[in-house]
This record gives structure tokens, sequence and C-alpha cells, in this order.
């Protein structure tokens, strides 16, 4: 009798669980929809129902298989009036306060992720209580936060909902993301959504299928140690267990050393994280990105490349293969993707940004925003965020819009041997070129030896001539080559020039 009844609970529950349509959280209250473009959604219900949205003068109906539903919505014209999206099957939703507008993904590690307001152990971002008290003016904003999350496995909805900007929600969103959906609202005067998806000390390849990394020949390394990872963590962890003591006095007086010598403090002992629980091997993408998909966006908007700078060659390969991926998957054409160049810091060498420069020269419809002049040497978190989201909205106006503005500083094209100087020549030098300061700083020749010294360089026309009188017969020359460049070589415009050398060294 007892199992009996155990059975018909056990049924009653199922059929409870899909008897109503369901949508995925990103068709919630307060959402906004992406313009000009089909807009996909869908949902849960039971096998063989049939599902009718009504939206914007629009009727469209499906019939539910295996559980699940999609349609789509033709085309939107953007609309910054509130509307309403009925979902009828053998029940009803009603979906309120619906924008139509922009849609863009905001993700990274944690300068995308580091939200507008006040986070502990870091410093506020700048004049973020007058940024939060303007915000207000902009309840067309609206951001849809992915909770820190990894599987091994993908999931399908994130679980969350839509926020709209005003001083109260504001100071949880990115403050990247906010910066540069205000820029965007403001240049268009259309709605800005913002599905902000971003976990602080994540490097790319947690971001990306594993299938793509299993596919290449250079990317299949990742793989195989995380496949060792999780066969070598158990004793990890009772390693860590057994010398926890040990390691945390040893922390205690390193960290005393550290104060007395005014050096930087220590990290602090932890167990080893789980590989699945860490994200690694696209565990980020399987729980974090894969249930934004396919909902309709225009673009992705980047911070990231911190935690690869160990690996700067490999990401050459490694991030535009995730571009790619991301495209396909989302099955939306090569969408716009626009990226962070990493601003100086004391710690990450000058590679990755090169690497980030070589990738955005080779993937098409992508743009890479430049901080040289607003980072910060002594703290990988800048706290100038603005400039950061603002140029992203630039590079939008450009890449995604067509629009004819400027979005990049100088960008080192190619380089002319005459006599004791070398001639550079420059992408991107719309207006001209200008020097923030006295003089051009940064510069330095090398002969053929690669041996390297400070160079006097100084703007004629369009173009950079630099010199040595310690270098009769120059052959390559840098700029920016260090952890914290002083790059003062802008455009007219305002935006500055990205750190190069012309030989491209391994």
């Amino acid at each position: 009798m007892k199992k009996a009844i155990l059975s018909t609970v056990i049924l009653l529950l199922s059929v409870s669980t899909f008897a109503n349509v369901k949508l995925n959280s990103l068709f919630s209250d307060n959402m906004v929809l992406q313009r000009n473009a089909e807009v996909p959604v869908w949902g849960k219900a039971d096998d063989g129902e049939k599902v009718t949205v009504n939206f914007a003068g629009q009727s469209v109906s499906t019939v539910a298989q295996n559980g699940e539903w999609m349609l789509k919505i033709k085309p939107l014209q953007a609309n910054n009036t509130p509307q309403e999206m009925k979902v009828t099957g053998k029940n009803s939703l009603i979906v309120k306060n619906i924008l139509v507008g922009e849609v863009w993904v905001a993700s990274g590690q944690s300068n995308m992720e580091r939200q507008l307001g006040p986070r502990g152990g870091q410093m506020p971002i700048l004049n973020w209580k007058q940024e939060v008290k303007d915000a207000q003016n902009f309840p067309q904003i609206r951001e849809f936060a992915v909770a820190r999350n990894a599987s091994d496995k993908e999931i399908d909805d994130a679980n969350s909902k839509w926020q709209i900007c005003d001083s109260v929600n504001v100071v949880h969103f990115s403050a990247v993301g906010f910066f540069f959906a205000r820029a965007l609202t403001q240049q268009s005067n259309v709605p800005v959504g913002i599905l902000f998806s971003a976990v602080g000390g994540t490097p790319a390849q947690r971001w990306t299928r594993r299938a793509v990394l299993e596919e290449n020949p250079m990317l299949k390394p990742i793989v195989d140690e995380y496949e060792n990872d999780l066969l070598t963590f158990p004793k990890r962890l009772e390693k860590f267990k057994l010398n926890k003591d040990s390691l945390f006095k040893k922390w205690q007086q390193d960290t005393i050393l550290a104060r007395i010598a005014n050096k930087r403090m220590p990290k602090k002992p932890a167990a080893p994280i789980h590989p699945v629980t860490a994200g690694e091997c696209g565990g980020l993408y399987n729980a974090m990105i894969s249930p934004l998909i396919p909902y309709a966006i225009k673009g992705v908007i980047w911070y990231q490349g911190e935690a690869n700078q160990g690996k700067a060659q490999l990401y050459q390969t490694l991030f535009p293969a995730m571009i790619t991926d991301w495209r396909k998957q989302w099955n939306q054409g090569d969408f716009s993707f626009l990226f962070v160049q990493i601003a100086p810091y004391f710690g990450i060498g000058p590679e990755i940004r090169e690497a980030q420069l070589i990738s955005w020269q080779k993937t098409p419809k992508t743009a890479m925003v430049v901080t040289v002049d607003c980072g910060d040497s002594a703290d990988i978190h800048p706290t100038n965020k603005r400039p950061v989201g603002e140029r992203l909205a630039l590079a939008a106006q450009a890449v995604a819009y067509g629009q004819k503005v400027a979005y990049s500083g100088p960008i080192y094209k190619s380089m002319q041997v005459k006599g004791n100087t070398i001639e550079l020549s420059f992408d991107h030098v719309n207006k001209g070129l200008m020097v923030k300061g006295d003089a051009l700083t940064d510069f330095e020749i090398a002969g053929s030896d690669k041996k390297f010294v400070p160079a006097k360089a100084f703007i004629q026309g369009d173009k950079i001539i630099v010199s040595s009188k310690l270098i009769a017969n120059p052959a390559t020359v840098r700029m920016g080559w260090s952890n914290v460049p002083h790059v003062n070589l802008f455009n007219i415009d305002g935006l500055p020039a990205s750190p190069f050398r012309t030989d491209n060294l391994k």
C-alpha cells in the first residue's frame, strides 16, 4: 500500500511539474529584447502541448517536444514604452515591463565582474557615488546577472532575473557594463540590456567549450591537464589537510616579514578546489554562457586576459577559437566581439597585450580597447572604469552599427629603415597623431643583436621617426614594451596607441 501511495505521489508531482507552460528565466519582467532580429523565445511544457506567444501585435505558436518548446518572434522595432508578453499553454503567463533595444553579453574575469558599488578589499570605482546617483536617470538600462556557477555539463537555465537600472540596483551592476550601456543608450536613445556573466581570476579556457579545446592540437593539452587534475585532486586535498598547520604557520611568519620589509603580502594557504567546481576546461561556459544561448543579442563585450598572461602565445590561438565558437553556438552570424586590452600592472608582462592585439587583427568583427592611460601599476583592478566602458561603446558604434567614428588609437602597421632611423606607419591615425606631453616616451630601438636602448621619437606627419645615437644600423623598434608602459602617443581623437614591437620575437 505504501509503495502504491508513493508511486501515485511521484506521478502527481511529475504531472504538476510539466503541466504548466514555463518560460526560461531570461524571459521575465523588465527584460530587454533585441531589435531588428528574430527573437527566440523558449521554455518547458508537456509533450504535444500547444504554446502561443503574443507580443507587439504578433501571435506565434508551436508545439512542445520532449518537454521543451521554442519559437521565434519576427524582428521588432526599438521601443522605450513598456510592453507585455502573454504566453499561453494549459495555463497563461504575463511578462511585464518589456523594452526593445540592444542586448549585449558582458563577460570575462574580475575587471568585468567588478560592480559599480563598493567591494570589500578593493578600492572603490572612481566617482562611484555620483555615478550611482545619476543612474536613476537611466531606467531603460537593464541587467540580467548570471550567478557564479560551474558544471561539467551544459546547463539550460541561469535561474536569474532582470534588474532595472536605478540608484539601488546599479551598485550591483558590472561597472564596465554600466558605463558601456549608458554611453550606448545616450548615443542611440534606445534601451540596452546587459547579460552579465563574469568570474574573477578565470582563464579563457574555462569559458571555452571542451569540444573546441579537444579538437585543436595546440589546445588539447588543456584538456589533458584537466583530466590529470581530476585524477590527482583527492591526493592533493589530502596533502593540504596533512600540512595545513605548518602551511599556515609559515604564512603567518612570511606575512610578518613582508610587513616589516614593506613588501607584497604572501597569499594565504587554501585547499585545492575541485576542477569541476573551479569551472576548468569549459565549466564556466557550461554553467554561465550556455544558459544564455540562443537569446537574441547584438554582440559581446569582454574584459579578460590577466589569468592567461603566463601563456600569452597560446592565447593567440585560444582566444580567437573561443570567439569563433561562441558565434557558432549562438547561430546569429558573426556578431561583434569587443574586448579590452589589459591595463598596466607590475605583475603582468607585455606579451598578453600583444596576444590580444594579434587576436583582434586576425578575427573579423572584433575591436580592442586600449587602456594604457587608465590603469594602476599597483592594482590589477584599476578604478577608472568609465573610459573603458565608453571606449567599448565607441567600438560598438563603428563595428556593430557601421558608424564612421574613431574607435581606436594608433596601431602599428609597418616600418622602414632610413639610414640611422626607423620610420613607423600606423593604422587608425584618423585626424592625426599627437603626443600628450613635451615629447614621445617609452620608445626603444635596437640593431640586429636585439639589444634595446632608449630611443628618441618624434611625429612627422602621420609617421613616427625613431633613432638613437647608440644605434648606427637600427633593425627593430618597440614601444610600451614593459609591465607598466608609459605610452603618450595618441591620435587627435584622444585615443591611446597600443604597445607594440616590430619584430614579434618568440
